[in-house]
């Protein structure tokens, strides 16, 4: 069904389809090869084609689409490469974050970690894999929060949704679970040493089952 087109202004219209796909893509709805037609997508979220257009460019620069030629956008397909170096960058910064974390955790932020692993275990038992990618998202997020530098958190910026998009294909939930619990417990221990090590554990896990469901290959650090 072709949706009704709006007034609404153009940089509002932008984001509401940037965030609209973003989230198609992470979740699959959208494939990778998939192609995307600015006329389709216009007609689809009922707004001219500029908006689409700037939406599918800004796509490009945070890696979800790729131009194949100047009239063909698809959603990117990963290599094996970018994989493993979206994984680099997050056994680096993820574990270092960890570690701070531990030093300087305050009750409330422990309190605000506890509560999401609360909502991770309900949607884990619900099998909802949107509401658990948003949750684990959130956790990870509260602990680079937590780590108190505001430069860890902005150099992972850049490559969130990517990583997100890697995550979300992992559908073992109730060991990504139990994997945020021993985080927790680590961060919540003070101790700078283990909550590195369980971090670095929890990123190479999701990097095995990542290259796994990817490539159907194992991960030579596991």
């Amino acid at each position: 069904m072709t949706a009704e087109r709006t007034d609404q202004p153009l940089g509002a219209a932008r984001e509401r389809v940037l965030a609209l796909l973003r989230a198609d893509i992470i979740a699959g709805r959208l494939p990778p090869g998939e192609r995307l037609v600015e006329r389709e997508l216009a007609d689809r979220f009922g707004v001219s084609r500029a908006p689409v257009r700037d939406a599918l460019r800004a796509l490009a620069a945070e890696g979800f689409v790729a131009a194949e030629s100047p009239r063909r956008t698809v959603v990117r397909r990963l290599t094996r490469t970018d994989v493993a170096e979206l994984f680099e960058l997050r056994e680096a910064l993820e574990v270092h974050a960890a570690g701070l974390a531990a030093e300087r955790a305050r009750p409330d932020d422990l309190a605000e970690l506890a509560a999401l692993l609360e909502r991770a275990a309900t949607a884990t038992a619900d099998r909802d894999a949107d509401a658990i990618t948003d949750v684990n998202t959130r956790f990870h997020h509260r602990i680079l929060a937590t780590a108190g530098n505001s430069l860890l958190s902005a150099a992972l910026e850049p490559v969130e949704g990517r990583l997100r998009w890697l995550t979300r294909r992992n559908e073992e939930w109730p060991t990504l679970l139990a994997e945020h619990r021993a985080l927790y417990e680590a961060v919540a221990s003070g101790d700078r040493e283990r909550a590195r090590a369980t971090a670095l554990a929890h990123v190479r896990a999701n990097r095995a089952v990542t290259l796994r469901l990817l490539f159907g290959e194992s991960d030579p650090h596991r």
